[in-house]
């Protein structure tokens, strides 16, 4: 610790351990300048940060930097200075197992000064809980009904969910209103428990998002702390909607509010309800999401193994999923007459081969994809089903409880 008042005598005091503050000043005249935590700590606690505070009068120059373990070199660390300019606090929590670097200065009314160092390391526990992995992917280009996944390789626990959902930043070219709202693991499509950003209304087309996770240093649990933080960006590309009529077996799609594709369809002929007292041969009716493209996929019917009725194994071409219970627009491999005439299919949307294959190459993932006339509905978390739940339901599935509106992000 290094500590200076112009022209008088300082008092000082510090700890080591896991905070403590280190003083400097407060002796005729001179403002006292206190940093939490105090130098020389070697276990402070990232989750609260680093604080600066004068009493006697005002704060003036301060410079926090963190000694990067990547680089090694050191990066500043922003803060916020209160109104009255009498206490400095950090804006987010600080990087576990890091050394950090305070020096802050402050001025009486009568212009004595004082100035205060510390140099302290943070714990380095961190949870075992992390983040696996937020979709879309580094600048993807998707749809404008695209949720926003932050993904988690363990339930979190109930006490960090308000922390977490604070430490994200999130923001787009056109402010856009949503919501997050945590995901059980059986209510994932990929089976990992989840946070997920829903706009209220579809993104805006020909936009970029950019989201930060400032997880590091996060209380997870009991006196362990998130590892580090994780940033994603991404464009939001054309309108690409899609309208299927199972009544008519049309299929319509739209590129910006325009028509510019259509065709004849067959959906699923039902007629296979099974014990969970499904029928899992119509195609659900909802709004739907593309959600990932497969050159052949193979499709196999759920609940059911080989030699049992209506068993079957097939290979199909050119395949874009729109539910995680087995739904694909695809091109079609059996009877050709029931495209545009009647609904032959196992629940998928049979289309003819260059019309599976064009849509297969132009649709991005997070198109909207509403299916109608069907018996069977769309549940809220098969796939990326999300559009059919209520926005004001959504919402209440975020520790929070309340919506957001997305930060402006230059273009």
């Amino acid at each position: 610790m290094v500590a200076l008042v112009l022209g008088l005598a300082t008092a000082c005091g510090g700890s080591g351990g896991e905070g403590g503050t280190t003083a400097a000043g407060g002796e005729d005249g001179a403002p006292k300048v206190t940093i939490t935590p105090a130098n020389g700590a070697g276990k402070a606690r990232p989750d609260e940060g680093v604080t600066v505070a004068a009493a006697g009068g005002t704060l003036g120059q301060i410079s926090v930097q963190m000694k990067s373990t990547a680089s090694g070199k050191t990066v500043p660390v922003t803060g916020q200075l209160s109104a009255d300019k009498r206490q400095w606090h950090s804006t987010w929590t600080l990087q576990p197992g890091v050394s950090y670097q305070v020096s802050a200065s402050a001025t009486s009314p009568k212009g004595k000064a004082t100035t205060a160092t510390s140099a302290f390391k943070t714990s380095k526990a961190t949870a075992a809980t992390v983040i696996n992995n937020v979709v879309p992917s580094a600048n993807e280009t998707v749809g404008t009904g695209m949720p926003v996944f932050i993904q988690f390789n363990k339930t979190v626990p109930v006490k960090a969910r308000a922390a977490i959902e604070k430490s994200i930043e999130i923001s787009s070219t056109k402010p856009t209103e949503g919501a997050w709202r945590w995901l059980a693991p059986g209510e994932s499509f990929n089976g990992l428990p989840s946070l997920v950003f829903r706009p209220k209304h579809p993104w805006a087309p020909h936009q970029r998002v950019s989201v930060t996770v400032h997880y590091a240093g996060l209380k997870i649990g009991d006196n362990v702390f998130g590892n580090k933080d994780t940033t994603r960006s991404f464009k939001i590309g054309d309108s690409h909607t899609v309208q299927v009529n199972a009544k008519t077996d049309r299929l319509v799609v739209k590129k910006n509010g325009r028509t510019v594709r259509s065709w004849g369809v067959s959906l699923g002929a039902g007629g296979d309800v099974q014990s969970d007292g499904v029928d899992h041969l119509l195609t659900t009716s909802g709004v739907h999401l593309t959600m990932d493209h497969s050159r052949l996929e193979r499709m196999r019917p759920p609940g059911k193994k080989k030699g049992d009725p209506g068993w079957y194994d097939e290979k199909v071409p050119f395949a874009t999923r729109i539910s995680n219970s087995g739904e694909y627009i695809h091109q079609n491999m059996d009877d050709p007459t029931c495209l545009g005439d009647r609904n032959c299919s196992h629940g998928c949307v049979r289309s003819p081969g260059a019309d599976a294959q064009w849509f297969y190459g132009w649709s991005y993932r997070g198109d909207i994809v509403t299916i109608t006339g069907t018996k069977r509905k769309l549940d809220w978390w098969n796939g990326w089903g999300y559009w059919q739940m209520p926005f004001a339901k959504w919402t209440s599935g975020s520790v929070l409880d309340k919506p957001i509106t997305t930060a402006s992000l230059k273009a």
